[in-house]
């Protein structure tokens, strides 16, 4: 893990809605050690500040690959850097999702907005390795159409199912419409024999995750990507306290069976 952020060169940039950029990153010097699926890195806009972003593509060599959405002023930072540009990445931090639980075992992977990001490593893994796992459902939902994102790989993604939803949909939507909790009854798993990985604003956690205990998945057989602010990235600082854990070196992947009851204090 590298606590100095270490310089990076963006060698692609794709724009993946109006507010969401996914770059590819090179190291200039050292790199910092193999991230896993669900792990985050800080990245430093120069001069402007840092922030938690999760990989978003399966670690490949020493490249990184992070999907940001501009919603602050480091964010949009970020997103306006070009090829060439460098940044700054600390790393790797936090836990990441546990792949090895679900071998054997049908998958449910469901993302919200951004939280599809921190979950396309996890299916990238999956799909690389086929055989060591039972089916894969992947459901994603968004504000609009136009703000789904990695839509080019849907088509090869759900076997047997992938879908998406949205909750505005455009004149000319013709999917479906509706808080992506709907699409689970389309789903094809077996709840004793599933395991679920789900990341998005926490209401939708929360519902999404109720709707699959109800169905007879275990809790401790969901597995959640939860969000606060951080700031040191290593358990020091106190700023992504939830409860007894701290999220960015006790998560940000956790276990509903544990996160269920802290879900339901209001933050201080």
């Amino acid at each position: 893990m590298s606590l100095i952020p270490r310089p990076y060169r963006v060698v692609d940039r794709r724009e993946e809605t109006h507010d969401t950029v996914t770059f590819v990153l090179d190291p200039a010097g050292e790199p910092v050690d193999v991230f896993a699926p669900g792990q985050f890195a800080m990245l430093y806009a120069f001069g402007v500040g840092e922030i938690p972003v999760s990989l978003s593509r399966a670690p490949g060599g020493r490249r990184l690959t992070h999907t940001v959405r501009a919603v602050g002023a480091v964010s949009r930072a970020l997103c306006g850097l070009t090829a060439g540009a460098f940044v700054g990445v600390r790393g790797p931090f936090g836990t990441p999702w546990d792949i090895e639980a679900a071998r054997g075992r049908d998958l449910l992977v469901i993302g919200g907005g951004i939280g599809l990001a921190p979950l396309r490593p996890l299916i990238d893994t999956v799909l690389a390795q086929p055989y060591r796992f039972g089916r894969l459902n992947v459901l994603a939902g968004a504000r609009t159409p136009d703000d789904l994102l990695f839509k080019d790989e849907f088509p090869a993604w759900g076997k047997p199912f992938s879908a998406v939803t949205v909750d505005r949909p455009s004149d000319d939507w013709g999917g479906r419409v509706g808080v992506v909790t709907t699409l689970v009854h389309e789903a094809r798993f077996r709840p004793g024999r599933t395991i679920a990985f789900l990341c998005g604003p926490e209401v939708m956690i929360r519902a999404t995750a109720r709707e699959l205990i109800r169905r007879g998945v275990r809790p401790s057989h969901v597995q959640v990507s939860l969000e606060r602010t951080m700031r040191c990235a290593t358990g020091h600082c106190g700023h992504c306290q939830l409860g007894p854990l701290l999220l960015c070196r006790d998560g940000p992947v956790v276990g509903y069976d544990l996160a269920e009851p802290l879900l339901t204090v209001r933050e201080l």
